[in-house]
C-alpha cells in the first residue's frame, strides 16, 4: 500500500512539476515578449523558467532520488552517483538563471542584490552550493568513515529539506515582485487583478503544492530507505503477514 501511495504521489509530483514549468514559461512569452539572450529584458525572461525548473523541480526529483523502492536494495553508489548528478545539473541551470538576470541589470543599469527576494535567492543558492560540496566530498568520495558520514547525514537531510522551502519562498516572492513592477505601468493595477496577475498567483500556488508534497514524501517514514538491518525485518514482517 505504502508503495502504491508512492508511485501515486510520484505521478502526481511529474504532472505538477511540468505544469510548474510551462506555466512560467507561458507567462513569460505570453506577458512578457518571449526569450532572448541579449541582456535586455528578453533575457530576464530566462530567470524565472530556470528558477522554477532548477532550484524547484529538478532539485526536488534530485531529493527523491532515495524514496524509489529500487534504491532500497543493492549497491548504493549508483544511486548516490544520480543523485549528485541531477542536483549538480540542477545548479548549472542555477548559474544560468542568476546570469540572466545579472546580465540584464548590468545592460539595463540596475542595481543588484537590492530586495528581499534577492537576499533570499542568493541565500539559497549559496546554502546549495555548500550543500552539494558536503554531500560530494563526505558521501560520495570513499575516504570519509561511517562515522563521520553518520554524524553529518542528519545535517545534511535537515539542510537539503531547508534549501527547498527556501527555494519556494524565493519563488513566492520573485513573482509577487514581478507582478508589482510589471504591473505598477499597467492599466490596471496589482490589486485589481488583470489576468497575469491571476495566472501567476495561481503558477505561485503550484509552486506551493508541489513543495508541499515534496516534503511530505521526503519526510514520510514509511517511503525512507531502511538502515542496515531493517530491510531484513521488513521482509520477515511481511512474510509472516502472508
Amino acid at each position: 500500500m505504502a508503495v502504491g501511495w508512492f508511485y501515486l504521489s510520484v505521478l502526481a509530483l511529474c504532472s505538477l512539476g511540468s505544469i510548474c514549468i510551462l506555466s512560467t514559461i507561458y507567462w513569460m512569452r505570453y506577458w512578457h515578449g518571449g526569450f532572448a539572450w541579449d541582456g535586455s529584458i528578453l533575457m530576464f525572461n530566462w530567470h524565472p523558467v530556470l528558477m522554477v525548473t532548477s532550484m524547484v523541480v529538478l532539485y526536488s526529483a534530485a531529493s527523491l532520488v532515495y524514496r524509489l523502492p529500487q534504491s532500497w536494495v543493492g549497491p548504493r553508489l549508483p544511486w548516490k552517483s544520480g543523485h549528485a548528478a541531477m542536483h549538480l545539473l540542477a545548479f548549472l541551470l542555477t548559474v544560468l538563471g542568476l546570469h540572466a538576470v545579472f546580465e540584464f541589470h548590468n545592460h539595463a543599469k540596475i542595481p543588484h542584490l537590492y530586495s528581499l527576494h534577492s537576499w533570499l535567492g542568493i541565500t539559497t543558492v549559496f546554502l546549495f552550493a555548500c550543500q552539494w560540496f558536503l554531500g560530494f566530498s563526505v558521501f560520495l568520495l570513499p575516504w570519509a568513515s561511517m562515522w563521520l558520514r553518520s554524524l553529518l547525514k542528519p545535517i545534511h537531510v535537515f539542510f537539503g529539506a531547508s534549501i527547498l522551502s527556501l527555494a519556494i519562498a524565493s519563488v513566492v516572492s520573485g513573482i509577487n515582485e514581478k507582478l508589482f513592477f510589471s504591473l505598477k505601468n499597467g492599466t490596471k493595477s496589482y490589486s485589481n487583478l488583470p489576468s497575469e496577475a491571476v495566472f501567476a498567483n495561481c503558477a505561485g500556488m503550484l509552486v506551493v503544492v508541489f513543495g508541499l508534497l515534496v516534503l511530505y514524501i521526503l519526510l514520510a517514514s514509511s517511503w525512507k530507505r531502511p538502515e542496515p538491518g531493517m530491510q531484513a525485518e521488513r521482509e520477515a514482517l511481511l512474510r509472516g503477514g502472508e
